[in-house]
Order: C-alpha cells, then structure tokens, then sequence
C-alpha cells in the first residue's frame, strides 16, 4: 500500500480559500489514481474529487464542481485540492485516498476502489 499524509487543513472564512496537499511514498505514484473524499461529524465520507494517474482527467462531486479543482505532481510524488469560494457546508476532515494497486486510470466516486488512505485533515469554514 501507499502511505499518504495531508497537510494544509484548517480554519477559514466564508468564501475564503485554501489548498489542501497529500504526499505519497513509493515508487508508483504515477500508475496510481488519486482521490479526495470528505466527512463531516455525524455523516458518511463522501466523493470529492478524483484525478487520473498522468492528471489529463478528473472528476468533481456536483457540490464542488467549479470551486475545488485537484491537481498532481508525479515528480514530487503530491496530489493537491485547491478550494475556492468555500462555504460552510464544506467544513469536513479531508481524506486523501489511492489505488496502490493502479489497477485503475479513469477516475472514480467509488469508495471501495481506493485502498490506501491518509490520516486526514480538518478543514473549517466559519460564516
């Protein structure tokens, strides 16, 4: 498996921003799709974001579709989520997920298709 650690959480105003970083180990991350999915207090963990092995496709929840954008970087072994126009409602901990297995390039909502996960990292949106 892949270990992966977020970093760049925290506490933030309405329509603020911020970038959420997820650095992996290995010497697969390139083969390996990359995912962001959300959980708020009392809820399940959700879809974010997806992005493909070599980052040329992606796919967004609806709810962050034109505000979140996630993008990689094979050399630094690092897949980023920039958050813009943040609200309330996105006020979760991040988890960063991966397919170490690379079994798969097409990004993908499916929980269950990603076996790696970080630690998370609490993101905050004040109104």
């Amino acid at each position: 498996q892949v270990q992966l650690v977020e970093s760049g959480g925290g506490l933030v105003h309405a329509g603020g921003s911020l970038r959420l970083s997820c650095a992996a180990s290995g010497r697969t991350f390139s083969r390996n799709l990359m995912g962001w999915f959300r959980q708020a207090p009392g809820k399940e963990r959700d879809f974010v974001a997806s992005i493909s092995p070599s980052g040329g496709s992606t796919k967004y929840a609806a709810s962050v579709e034109g505000r979140f954008t996630i993008t990689r970087d094979n050399s630094k072994n690092t897949v980023y989520l920039q958050m813009d126009s943040l609200k309330p409602e996105d006020t979760a901990v991040y988890y960063c997920a991966a397919d170490s297995f690379g079994f798969r390039v097409i990004p993908t909502v499916l929980i269950g298709n990603y076996d790696s996960w970080g630690q998370g990292t609490q993101v905050t949106v004040s109104s």
